[in-house]
């Protein structure tokens, strides 16, 4: 592998995206090389993983459209983007992200914000995608991230192995949402499905449990899980936080798993959870907070966002976004504290590197638990007028 060092140094990048990284035998012979320059990226963190001949066209996609961009950017540096941009095939890692210039407009900014989350995630989704039990496929996230043992083993260890691998969340939402049979509940930004699957189990029988994501491989990834476990109580819908396909008051609980930080718009996004959140219903979400805003640099950046870090509210933030959007009795909790180590394993030593912050302490980010709910009845009517909409919230289950 090492006589192929100067081909690998062509083609691969450190800046590839995790899931071409732990698939490519260039970034992973060029992890230590660039390691030794600062770069500690997803090869060299990731547990070894034999070549596979069904990734090679994929990986091909990937390499000719380095060489290419490349080849171009030295003939006329103004053509690179464009090069980029060229053609869908491959992992994606080497598509243009305008990280700083699509801030300049707030509607370009949140049109380029969801683009990378989308591609960000599809890439994980794919990489994953026919692993199966065999637990051949690396994590999406390094193990000491992983969520998954905050989850009771009889829960989620007869799920399938892609929903595990796929789980990308920060913490277990399902520990403070005390879902009971019957109730109706919606997963916002449900990836692979881990946490649809264990929720439908706790509100059968009579409940059914909807799952919302904007990537269409992750959706599949969750719809084949569910019919492996044969989960009939569940159904997975593509969209987004900030326009979910759901009635008026249609659910009882809302969960989420590290999904909100990535909604560009977290004032619609939290207006449409309220809307369709039942009165009297509860909000239970896991998801990263800081102790202070996040600065400009980071919330520039795309690789930032992708990794739920960018678009991350402060506490203070988070608790008046809830209110309002029409929540009460907002509480967070801090469960889990980021270390630089930490960063150091998810590969964004160097994007807080750049953004000026030497350690990721600096701004305080943590996982957290964040319980809100609606009001079951309206305020007070005005004095001499009728009550409105003091209809107490219904139980049960939507027809799909």
């Amino acid at each position: 592998m090492a006589s192929m060092a100067w081909f690998w140094r062509l083609v691969c990048e450190p800046d590839c995206s995790d899931a071409c990284q732990v698939n490519c035998p260039g970034c992973r012979a060029l992890a230590p090389e660039w390691e030794s320059q600062g770069r500690v990226t997803a090869a060299a963190t990731a547990p070894a993983i034999d070549f596979r001949w069904s990734n090679l066209p994929t990986l091909w996609n990937c390499w000719s459209k380095s060489v290419s961009a490349r080849m171009l950017a030295r003939l006329n540096p103004a053509r690179r983007g464009r090069a980029q941009a060229t053609g869908q095939a491959g992992c994606g890692c080497h598509a243009p992200t305008a990280s700083h210039t699509a801030m300049q407009d707030p509607t370009a900014s949140n049109t380029a914000i969801k683009a990378e989350v989308q591609r960000h995630y599809s890439a994980q989704a794919l990489a994953l995608s026919g692993c199966g039990d065999s637990g051949c496929c690396t994590p999406a996230l390094p193990e000491q991230l992983s969520a998954v043992p905050m989850y009771a083993a009889q829960e989620v260890g007869n799920l399938p192995g892609e929903a595990l691998l796929a789980s990308l969340g920060c913490g277990n939402p399902l520990a403070r949402a005390d879902l009971r049979p019957g109730e109706v509940v919606l997963d916002l930004g449900s990836g692979g499905g881990m946490d649809v699957m264990v929720a439908a189990g706790r509100v059968a029988p009579g409940g059914k449990v909807f799952g919302l994501d904007s990537s269409e491989e992750m959706l599949s990834i969750a719809r084949n899980g569910a019919a492996r476990v044969g989960a009939s109580n569940v159904e997975f819908l593509k969209g987004d936080l900030e326009s979910v396909p759901l009635p008026d008051e249609s659910v009882d609980v809302i969960i989420s798993n590290c999904v909100v930080n990535l909604a560009p718009d977290k004032d619609t996004a939290m207006s449409e959870a309220f809307r369709v959140l039942r009165r009297g219903g509860r909000l239970a979400i896991s998801d990263i907070v800081t102790r202070q805003p996040v600065p400009a640099p980071l919330r520039e950046n795309m690789t930032a966002w992708a990794a739920c870090i960018g678009g991350a509210l402060s506490e203070d933030e988070y608790r008046d976004q809830l209110e309002a959007a029409g929540f009460t009795d907002v509480a967070i909790y801090r469960d889990r504290e980021y270390t630089a180590q930490d960063a150091e394993a998810a590969g964004l030593s160097q994007v807080l590197a750049e953004a000026g912050l030497d350690t990721a302490l600096r701004l305080g980010f943590a996982s957290a638990g964040i319980c809100a709910r609606k009001q079951a009845t309206t305020a007070t009517a005005v004095a001499g007028s009728p009550a409105k909409n003091l209809v107490a919230p219904t139980q049960g289950g939507l027809t799909s």
